[in-house]
């Protein structure tokens, strides 16, 4: 691996110009044990007050044992605040009354048991980029080279390679036309082995497709 090139193994991959370590700044991988939740090598998240817990503190409902997933690709990039709501945080809604009777009193449980059972996954892809206290929704499918814009609140399915916003988040832009896209895609540039991305990254930030498509595999 090329020297000062991102370690996947290293908790805190961050220096200041000081040489003085980012502890505020996380490997997620390195950083979250949670058989519930899957992040690929490279996706960092950062806060200002570094919790003991990364899991609770990105998603703080999903426990372990749930009937859903969290699932998070490669190079992504979660920024202060982001929250995700997984969909064990949400009450049954079938009946008359949303009130949570069955966490008080587990033996009512079976009375919820068709509502709480088969819940969706929430699912984030490769290289995205979630702004500053954004909310990703129960059941959310985000998919690769997304930028989802401070404060958003997201849910539903989110194609490849968007810029979404607002409440709820809508599609600002598309950041490449779709043949664009599917290149990249096909490319997936996130599973490269490390000193090849090392030595794309120049075409990475150049948004220079050609040159990137040169250095594949």
């Amino acid at each position: 691996m090329p020297p000062g090139f991102l370690d996947p193994a290293v908790l805190h991959p961050m220096r200041f110009p000081d040489g003085r370590v980012n502890r505020g700044l996380v490997h997620l991988a390195r950083a979250i044990d949670h058989p519930n939740i899957r992040v690929g090598d490279f996706t960092y998240a950062s806060a200002f007050d570094p919790p003991a817990d990364w899991a609770a503190r990105l998603a703080p409902y999903l426990y372990p044992g749930a009937p859903e997933r969290l699932e998070i690709g490669r190079f992504c990039q979660i920024a202060e605040g982001v929250r995700i709501i997984t969909a064990s945080a949400n009450h049954p809604m079938a009946g008359i009354s949303t009130y949570p009777f069955a966490i008080f009193d587990h033996q009512r449980v079976g009375d919820y048991i068709d509502q709480i059972t088969g819940l969706p996954d929430t699912v984030i892809g490769h290289d995205v980029w979630i702004g500053d206290g954004a909310t990703v929704l129960p059941g959310a499918r985000i998919g690769s080279g997304v930028i989802i814009g401070a404060g958003a609140v997201v849910g539903g399915m989110v194609p490849d390679y968007v810029v979404v916003a607002g409440n709820p988040a809508r599609i600002i832009r598309h950041r490449f036309d779709a043949g664009t896209v599917k290149q990249l895609l096909a490319l997936a540039w996130w599973d490269w082995p490390a000193a090849r991305i090392a030595r794309a990254t120049a075409a990475l930030a150049r948004g220079d497709v050609a040159a990137l498509a040169e250095l594949a595999p």
